[in-house]
């Protein structure tokens, strides 16, 4: 089996763990079928962004490959990654100050096409 897109966003402002179980939802699946769900998935940051992703994955796949059948795509591929986060501090008692880590993430979707049966 041969990728025949792939496309990233990279320090995507959402938390790995958050945007993984969108993900999740959508692996293996039809493009156009994955596109549904994550329409109405309950996750909205998480699914907006990855379907940002996913348009991008199709629209790469498009211009890769003019004769291509938009229908016969799926996600082969789709991997959540941690990015560098940015830590701020809070005030705290006693003169402390404890960390606030703002997570980011790396979002990389591949498309596959489906044989013809």
């Amino acid at each position: 089996m041969t990728y025949v897109a792939v496309a990233r966003s990279k320090y995507a402002k959402i938390a790995p763990r958050k945007s993984r179980l969108v993900a999740d939802q959508i692996r293996g699946k039809d493009a156009g079928e994955a596109r549904t769900i994550l329409r109405f998935s309950r996750k909205k940051k998480a699914a907006g962004i990855i379907t940002k992703v996913l348009d991008s994955a199709i629209a790469n796949a498009q211009v890769k490959h003019p004769n291509i059948d938009v229908d016969r795509l799926y996600v082969a591929q789709i991997y959540v990654d941690k990015a560098p986060y940015l830590k701020r501090y809070r005030a705290a008692p006693r003169g402390r100050g404890v960390p606030i880590l703002k997570r980011y993430c790396h979002i990389t979707i591949e498309l596959g096409e489906r044989e013809e049966k």
